[in-house]
């Protein structure tokens, strides 16, 4: 079987005993194929969901600290009533008028810079990062794509090729490069913008040179799945550059968008860019099916006026219907300022641990990544040392993940609802973890 790093990092391969959920894993591999992994060693059979608790077939708690598509909490009632009250009266496509969608659009679109002025509707991310792709060609005349060296942007056909932690068969296509992310960890604050600007812009020129030209560079800008790069204004540099050469900037906020660095609505205004597209997909609608890409009018015409898009459920009623009622929890519940303080909170409790093994901990409001290390001096990735502790804290019912190049990142990615509560809940079962 094929290694993805993204998907097999921290996945269930077969070898310990499942338990009781054995029937389940082995009806799952015969009817859904080796393709669909499943987490941790020993698989979690969840069946409910409130908040940021989640509850197994025996009635046991666990602490969800992973859980980026439920942004606003599992089973949130707001969405779960806004969803139920919608799907009562109508669900349709959107080749008929509906207030629904204009209602949000005017919403989401004042909360994005000025220049971003117009919104086109996706059921996934994949298919809003597919879609941003498809717009930059026509708008730039060209197809050269700069990515990081470890970036997720889905699984169409399109950002498959733009998704070089998905491994396997898997391969980066012809017109695409690859540059190291901006790895605060071992490149020095004052070097960080301009060493990534330096990377891109040699990046585009190769592109020119093999006859691609340069369409644009597509960032997701915490850079989660290359290990949670959060330092700030480090990404105008190489906005400038890529421009330069003749590209766009495409954000990919399905990661932090949405409040999660708590600091702002988006992540690339922590950076003060302006991106030319903006792509959005799972946290808009708290597990509905709803993602969107927003952008600049005037990079938007070539494909709108040349192409009749059409994405038969997308921005429907009940979608719209759950991405407004996720805004207005994040309003009404404050979650910006939850993530920020919370995450504050959570990020100063794990850096002093002092725990050699603990290389670094980073990350902006509630997205956190911690680098597990053998060697602190030389700064040598331990995955095997990141993998047993997230199956560690598994055993003591707190969920996680990894990330990273070498799966070595600990991902620490709650709903923003998680509180001081659940911070003490995770501190306590990660030191019990460490101690293990």
């Amino acid at each position: 079987m094929s290694f993805s790093n993204i998907m097999d990092s921290n996945s269930y391969r077969g070898q310990p005993p499942a338990g009781n959920t054995e029937p389940l894993i082995v009806a799952r591999e015969r009817l859904l194929g080796p393709a669909n992994r499943l987490f941790y060693e020993r698989p979690v059979h969840i069946v409910r969901g409130r908040g940021v608790r989640l509850y197994d077939a025996d009635g046991l708690e666990y602490l969800d600290a992973y859980n980026n598509v439920v942004s606003v909490g599992h089973c949130e009632p707001r969405v779960v009533d806004a969803v139920t009250r919608q799907m009562s009266t109508l669900n349709t496509h959107t080749r008929y008028l509906h207030q629904g969608i204009l209602d949000y659009s005017e919403r989401l679109l004042a909360g994005m810079p000025d220049a971003v002025d117009q919104v086109m509707y996706a059921c996934t991310g994949s298919e809003a990062n597919d879609l941003a792709l498809r717009v930059a060609n026509m708008y730039t005349g060209s197809t050269g794509v700069i990515i990081t060296t470890d970036a997720y942007h889905g699984n169409t056909a399109a950002v498959t090729a733009i998704s070089p932690s998905l491994g396997g068969a898997g391969t980066l296509g012809a017109n695409v490069r690859a540059v190291p992310p901006p790895d605060s960890y071992r490149v020095p604050a004052d070097e960080l913008a301009e060493r990534f600007a330096a990377d891109v812009s040699r990046a585009a020129e190769d592109l020119i040179a093999a006859g691609h030209g340069v369409s644009c560079l597509v960032l997701d800008t915490i850079f989660s799945s290359d290990g949670v790069y959060a330092t700030p204004n480090v990404l105008g540099p190489a906005v400038d550059a890529v421009r330069r050469f003749g590209g766009v900037f495409i954000a990919d906020e399905v990661q932090p968008g949405f409040v999660r660095t708590g600091e702002a609505m988006w992540g690339f205004d922590r950076h003060r860019v302006v991106p030319d597209l903006v792509t959005m997909g799972k946290p808009m609608g708290n597990g509905m099916p709803v993602a969107a890409m927003a952008g600049r009018s005037e990079v938007i015409a070539p494909f709108a006026t040349g192409v009749a898009y059409f994405n038969t459920f997308a921005g429907n009623p009940v979608s719209m219907a759950a991405a407004t009622a996720v805004l207005d929890v994040i309003d009404d519940d404050g979650l910006l300022d939850n993530a920020r303080e919370v995450g504050a909170v959570l990020r100063g409790e794990l850096a002093g641990i002092g725990d050699p093994r603990l290389g670094d901990v980073r990350g902006a409001g509630l997205y956190i990544g911690v680098e597990i290390v053998s060697d602190p001096r030389a700064r040598t990735p331990d995955r095997a040392e990141a993998i047993s502790l997230v199956n560690a804290l598994r055993e003591r019912r707190v969920l996680i993940s990894v990330c990273g190049t070498q799966g070595h990142v600990l991902k620490i990615r709650p709903p923003l609802v998680f509180s001081q509560n659940d911070v003490d809940w995770f501190c306590s079962a990660f030191a019990d973890a460490l101690a293990r």
